[in-house]
């Protein structure tokens, strides 16, 4: 699984890579928006993990960019990261486009289930989550 984090923040990137190195997955790093989707184009990705308050190219305007392609990127899964807990914003990000939402600090558990969980197909109950 390839999974790229989306985030202008040196130390938040080195311990969301230090929680999924222990899972052994490897993680791909963009300092911003801009940078992420020009990195988008170039790699292949199964998911994005995404901050949503970054200079120049905030969270929300990278999924209204990624949702309004008409390649394969428009249907990426997106998990939002962000320290901003205002009220609704769960929401708005839900109805932005993003495939879910993990408020810092993250838990490792709850970062790992939500990846587990856009890969599970769901008419298989029985299939472990990872």
């Amino acid at each position: 699984m390839r999974i790229l984090f989306i985030e202008d923040d040196a130390m938040n990137r080195r311990v969301v890579r230090d929680m999924l190195h222990v899972a052994g997955l490897p993680l791909a790093e963009a300092d911003g928006g801009r940078a992420g989707i020009a990195r988008l184009e170039r790699e292949e990705f199964d998911i994005v993990l995404l901050d949503l308050r970054m200079p120049e190219m905030d969270g929300f305007d990278v999924i209204r960019a990624l949702r309004g392609r008409s390649d394969h990127l428009r249907n990426i899964p997106i998990i939002v990261v962000t320290a901003d807990a205002s009220p609704g914003l769960e929401e708005e990000c839900l109805e932005t486009g993003a495939d879910a939402v993990l408020f810092k600090p993250i838990a490792m558990q709850s970062l790992f289930d939500s990846i587990a969980a856009l890969f599970v197909d769901r008419s298989d109950p029985d299939q472990p989550l990872a």
